[in-house]
């Protein structure tokens, strides 16, 4: 079993959409984030005049449906946001939205560290594949003792447990089902049974299966080969996979997953691999029992023991 952890959030004006900070108990590390619309306050903070890193959120301007992100470092982060503030044509960055930025406590975070860091994170950015990388090639910046990389490396853990606690996703590797082996320890991995979706008209049939929270389509499942639907919905969505040749041609009729996807929910997959709106929660079907989605959700509250509820 994992063990728990706290993390302390602090709203420095008062207000959720300001700025934020983050702390875990025994942990160095310093988190500062918030909109560019309070940048004037942000780089007035103590956070932003020392060594540390920095990520850089927003709309990709060539795809409104995913989120690009800057990865960065410098020894005054305040300076270098400043520079990112400005205009595309005077060097700066417009797609970005909000910036988080990440020092050290105990100041003893040194330029170096934070050089590693960023290739380490450019790195870990790329693989988890949840955003496009707005940095160009990426260089490995290795030139560390063997104890500052032990420390950097779990200073680097601590980055990956809380960013997406404040709503960054994009450190957090996908645990798809085909490369899942059997659950560890260490990262226990939650997974639900097997799910079915089957449109007989269109002879599709599609498997998925939630991995700690998050719903995918396998790799080899069938979808319509066009959005039938309404232009509103996972239009969009059924489009972008399709430009990203995750849905790839099988036939006149058929699309098929090139790799597991991962959905923000069974009623997305369900839609996308229909070509039209569609409920998840009673489209899939546990394989083998034909149990809807929601009624296995349901299974599983009611089989809760109630002594263990009432303590």
């Amino acid at each position: 079993m994992s063990q728990g952890r706290s993390i302390r959030l602090f709203l420095v004006d008062g207000t959720p959409n300001g700025l934020l900070t983050a702390e875990i108990m025994n942990w160095t590390g310093h988190v500062l984030t918030g909109p560019r619309s309070k940048l004037a306050e942000l780089v007035q903070r103590p956070e932003c005049a020392r060594t540390g890193v920095y990520f850089l959120v927003g709309p990709d301007p060539d795809d409104s449906l995913r989120t690009r992100v800057y990865v960065g470092e410098s020894d005054d982060v305040a300076q270098r946001l400043k520079q990112h503030n400005r205009p595309e044509e005077q060097g700066g960055k417009d797609f970005w939205e909000r910036v988080c930025l990440v020092t050290s406590k105990d100041q003893n975070l040194t330029k170096a560290h934070a050089k590693y860091l960023e290739s380490k994170l450019i790195g870990i950015v790329a693989s988890a594949g949840r955003c496009v990388l707005g940095n160009g090639t990426a260089h490995d910046y290795g030139n560390l003792p063997e104890s500052d990389r032990a420390d950097m490396a779990f200073f680097l853990e601590q980055i990956r447990t809380v960013l997406p606690v404040l709503g960054f996703d994009f450190l957090r590797e996908l645990a798809r089902p085909s490369t899942v082996s059997a659950p560890s320890p260490a990262a226990p991995v939650s997974r639900s049974p097997l799910f079915t979706l089957e449109v007989p008209r269109y002879r599709i049939t599609a498997q998925g299966q939630e991995i700690d929270g998050e719903f995918f389509v396998l790799k080899g499942s069938k979808a319509r080969a066009d959005w039938v639907g309404t232009e509103r919905g996972y239009r969009g969505l059924f489009r972008q996979l399709v430009a990203e040749d995750v849905l790839v041609a099988e036939s006149p009729e058929h699309l098929v997953f090139s790799d597991d996807y991962a959905f923000s929910s069974p009623s997305a997959a369900a839609a996308v691999v229909c070509g039209r709106a569609a409920n998840g929660r009673t489209s899939w079907l546990v394989d083998g029992t034909g149990q809807t989605y929601a009624a296995w959700q349901d299974q599983q509250l009611t089989s809760l023991d109630p002594v263990a509820e009432a303590e």
